[in-house]
């Protein structure tokens, strides 16, 4: 199971971080990932942190303003969002995908899916 947090109002400019806490079987053994889905579009890939070595994976769209990160000891993946824009407004779902070596970008991947975090960039 997924809680994710951390949505809100925020200027263009502004940070926000989302949190999202996993229950259940080892989360050291799971790729996390971010998606979002803005008004009338598909679901996209955001960001992703590999179980195996931590490594992690971008959107264009985002990279070099957002970070994924994660605390195993914690069953909690974060996502810093810096330097927002008005089309970063979206809501935020977690996800997870279990054992799996690699990292994933398509949503039919990820077996476990939080229930959405609203993210509102206003300009």
């Amino acid at each position: 199971q997924l809680q994710a947090s951390g949505g809100g109002l925020v200027q263009a400019g502004g940070s926000l971080r989302l949190s999202c806490a996993a229950s259940g079987r080892a989360f050291s053994r799971y790729n996390m990932a971010w998606f979002r889905q803005a008004p009338g579009k598909e679901r996209e890939f955001v960001a992703a942190i590999g179980w195996t070595y931590g490594r992690t994976y971008y959107a264009d769209s985002v990279k070099g303003r957002f970070t994924i990160s994660r605390d195993n000891a914690e069953s909690t993946v974060y996502l810093q969002m810096n330097s927002l824009k008005p089309e970063d407004t979206a809501l935020y779902y977690c996800a997870a995908d279990y054992n799996n070596i690699r990292v994933q970008y398509f949503l039919g991947a990820y077996e476990y899916w939080g229930q959405g975090t609203l993210v509102t960039v206003s300009s």
